[in-house]
């Protein structure tokens, strides 16, 4: 577990977009990331139309990074996943599953369709910050690309 001193700045300016349709886990996502030595700008979308119609409008610039939740309404994260896997402008987009679900079958879905990484929503807060924060450490370093199978699950250090 990590205190705040040591998290070192992330010195690049970051978009995330949270695919998320539960508003508490968006506050609590805000509030992760003004904790963070990060400076970010984090749009929201609640339902996988809205989140493709976002990543599709005309002069956009693409998210750094997607923060994607499986369980959505009028389109779920996994056919979300499945339509920016298959467009050659938004394929390349980082994915990172933030879920609660932790079923084996759709963790090897997801993994196959090519998202980068998968969260499973922690309990306690500070979990919570330490996973944002790897995701975000990898993408300002562009150092993200799809893991193996062993590390595609992120989990706290312990």
């Amino acid at each position: 577990m990590k205190n705040n001193s040591e998290y070192k700045l992330i010195t690049r300016k970051l978009t995330v977009l949270l695919a998320e349709d539960d508003n508490a886990d968006c506050l609590l996502f805000e509030e992760v990331l003004a904790e963070l030595p990060v400076s970010v700008n984090l749009f929201t979308v609640t339902n996988g139309e809205q989140l493709l119609e976002w990543l599709n409008k005309k002069g956009i610039k693409l998210p750094d990074v997607l923060f994607l939740d499986l369980n959505m309404p009028r389109k779920n994260g996994f056919a979300a996943l499945g339509e920016i896997k298959r467009s050659a402008t938004l394929q390349d987009i980082p994915v990172i599953i933030f879920t609660t679900a932790n079923d084996k079958e759709r963790i090897r879905q997801v993994y196959k369709d090519a998202a980068h990484y998968y969260i499973r929503k922690p309990n306690k807060f500070r979990h919570l910050k330490e996973l944002i924060y790897k995701v975000l450490v990898l993408i300002s370093e562009d150092n993200i690309s799809l893991p193996d199978k062993k590390n595609f699950i992120l989990k706290v250090d312990s």
